[in-house]
């Protein structure tokens, strides 16, 4: 760096070389890794723009802009996403929590009572299962995962939420779906893997290449663990316990039916904020 840049400056580098990329949101993926490095944050850029990068701030800065270059995941650089208000953990052995997401939980919340118990399955980060917690009283639960890299990202997700939440009460436990439960509980929550397998090499590449493929893969129509978990779910809920799953948004159709089938009632499509089919749930009276 030939002389002191001002944070502005460093801002407008990083944004025209991430344009140049191709990465869809330059601009903001910029100015979010500028303010990861400063530890500022986004009124800094509008109010103190001529502020002075120091020179070690600028070359870790060149360093994760090039990394943004190649399509690495902007969390996977910072290492945290936020979701339902709160921050979690993320690392290449999870999903990246998308805003999507919020709608399961927002829509579980509507069903959650005080006391309740919670499965969520395919817990990954533990975003969903935490965040219920944090928005409930005496609710208790168990995420499950078949990756063990991903129940550590969640381990440690719990020990940050319980800094705020000391009462919260979550295990995290390894094994395939209901491999190994034998309790039984009020809500079953799940955002199982639901691409067709041929689809996965058409994904974007912060998807494709850097997201596990375990957690994407939902065989060749993208429905394989909608009718594992449909199908077993009753056996691990109470009467009048309820399945939500998150879908793709062209799935509504037959994951109704496959509730259906199973022996769910009163099942139900929720849309998202883009106003495409995104959860579905149905209740189990046995």
């Amino acid at each position: 760096m030939d002389g002191k840049l001002t944070y502005y400056e460093v801002y407008r580098e990083g944004a025209a070389r991430l344009g140049e990329a191709d990465i869809e949101e330059a601009e903001l993926d910029a100015r979010l890794l500028l303010e990861f490095v400063c530890g500022t944050d986004r009124n800094t850029l509008l109010v103190h723009g001529e502020r002075d990068v120091s020179e070690e701030e600028y070359g870790r800065y060149c360093g994760l802009i090039e990394r943004r270059a190649v399509h690495v995941p902007l969390q996977h650089l910072t290492g945290e996403q936020d979701f339902m208000g709160l921050t979690f953990l993320v690392n290449k052995d999870v999903l990246v929590p998308r805003q999507d997401t919020e709608v399961l939980v927002e829509e579980a919340m509507k069903h959650l009572h005080d006391g309740m118990r919670i499965l969520d399955l395919c817990t990954g980060s533990g975003c969903i299962l935490l965040s219920l917690l944090h928005y409930s009283n005496d609710c208790e639960g168990v995420g499950v995962d078949l990756s063990a890299r991903a129940l550590s990202v969640a381990g440690k997700n719990y020990e940050i939420q319980r800094t705020q939440r000391p009462d919260m009460k979550a295990r995290f436990l390894e094994g395939n779906l209901f491999e190994g439960l034998e309790d039984r509980f009020d809500m079953i929550v799940s955002n199982p893997p639901y691409i067709k397998t041929d689809v996965i090499d058409t994904l974007m590449p912060e998807v494709r290449e850097y997201e596990p493929v375990m957690a994407l893969d939902g065989g060749t129509d993208g429905l394989a663990f909608y009718r594992r978990i449909a199908g077993d779910a009753g056996a691990y809920l109470n009467g009048g316990g309820m399945l939500f799953f998150e879908i793709g948004c062209e799935q509504a159709a037959d994951v109704c039916k496959i509730m259906e089938a199973a022996g769910f009632r009163e099942v139900e499509v929720v849309k998202d904020f883009a106003g495409l089919d995104r959860v579905v749930y149905g209740s189990w009276f046995g």
